[in-house]
Formats: C-alpha cells, sequence, structure tokens
C-alpha cells in the first residue's frame, strides 16, 4: 500500500485512537451488573465512535443508526462474555461487535457482491499526495469512503482499516481472494479520483 494510502487511513481512524476514556474497569463491572447508570455513560461515551464505523460500512446514516442501535443491544447482552484486558480492550470489543453487526446487515442484503461495472472505474488514477490529503476535512473523507458501491467499501473497511487480510475477507463474506483483492484495487483508484476532484474542484 503507497504512504499517501496508509495517511489517509490514518485519518479516517484518528478520532477512533485519540479518545481519552473513562475508567473502563468500573464502567465494565457495573455494566455487567446490568447497572442502568452504567449503560447509559457506556452508550454516551462510545456511541459517536461507533456510529462512525456503522456509518463507514452501511453508507447510510439512518442504516447506520439502525446498526448502532442494534451493535449496543447486542453488547448489553453479551457484557458477560466479555473480559477486561487492559486500556482500550472494551472499545476494541465494542468495535468488533460492530463490524460484525454491519456484516450480518450486508450479507443478508447480499450487498457485498454488489460492484460498479468496469468502465466507471478509471484504469489509472494518479495517487494524491499526503500533504494534499491533509488539507481535506475529516468528515469529507469519510463521507467518501461510506459512498463507494456497498461491495468496494466492505472490503476497503475491512482491509484498509480492520487491518484483515484477504484470505480473511474472503472467508468473512463468502468470497474468494481473488475478489477481496480486486475489490480493494479498484475501491482505491475511486477514492484516488474522488480526491483528486476535490482538490481541483476546490482549487487545493
Amino acid at each position: 500500500m503507497t504512504s499517501s494510502m496508509q495517511y489517509f487511513i490514518s485519518l479516517c481512524i484518528y478520532e477512533l485512537i485519540h479518545v481519552k476514556l473513562m475508567n473502563e474497569v468500573e464502567l465494565t463491572e457495573r455494566c455487567q451488573a446490568e447497572d442502568n447508570e452504567a449503560r447509559r455513560e457506556f452508550y454516551e461515551q462510545y456511541a459517536g465512535q461507533m456510529f462512525g464505523i456503522c456509518f463507514r460500512y452501511s453508507g447510510d446514516r439512518d442504516t447506520a443508526q439502525d446498526l448502532l442501535h442494534d451493535g449496543f443491544i447486542k453488547a448489553y447482552s453479551s457484557f458477560n462474555k466479555f473480559t477486561y484486558r487492559g486500556e482500550g480492550s472494551l472499545r476494541a470489543w465494542l468495535s468488533r461487535l460492530m463490524v460484525n453487526v454491519s456484516l450480518d446487515y450486508l450479507r443478508k442484503n447480499e450487498a457485498n457482491r454488489q460492484a460498479l461495472t468496469l468502465d466507471q472505474i478509471p484504469e489509472t488514477m494518479e495517487e494524491p499526495q499526503e500533504e494534499d490529503i491533509s488539507v481535506i476535512p475529516h468528515q469529507v473523507l469519510m463521507k467518501f469512503i461510506a459512498e463507494l458501491p456497498e461491495g468496494y467499501r466492505t472490503v476497503f473497511n475491512l482491509y484498509a482499516i480492520e487491518k484483515m487480510s484477504h484470505k480473511e475477507i474472503a472467508e468473512k463474506l463468502g468470497i474468494n481472494e481473488r475478489t477481496s483483492s480486486s475489490q480493494f484495487f479498484r475501491a482505491k483508484k475511486l477514492l484516488a479520483k474522488r480526491i483528486n476532484d476535490y482538490l481541483r474542484d476546490h482549487n487545493l
């Protein structure tokens, strides 16, 4: 993966890794004890970050809100299966849960099999430089990911952000590795086009 694409990805996940959390141990113990006040605090603390995950996969705000709701309901009922393993483990566990809820939704809608026709994808596209990407607002970059075709968006999220291999993605989505690799490659081209178009249109 090129350095500019790695930089783009790092911007997209910045807010997920730079949030100072309150005492996770106490929050975990109280949620496991079905403390409603702790559950409310748990939601308020993580809802914004988890909505971002759901939106990255669904590409639709209303759907993302539904997935967020379903994800928290599942988290509340699964707390007895969670084992605290140090700072950040609670957020990591909830993030994986939200990814799985989103993937379940996509599977049911067979979204991962949808794609653009080849003539809609640029054959060659110069990747933008890091310094160019840095001037684009974070919410705009997230919007570019959300507006990728469902299959490309899913693979891009799993490979670039969740750091799964194409073999793992293939097994999770019921596709072959070549399809996963191809969809990621096309997603990168489409993102590069969107970024370059934005830079041109805004004279950046």
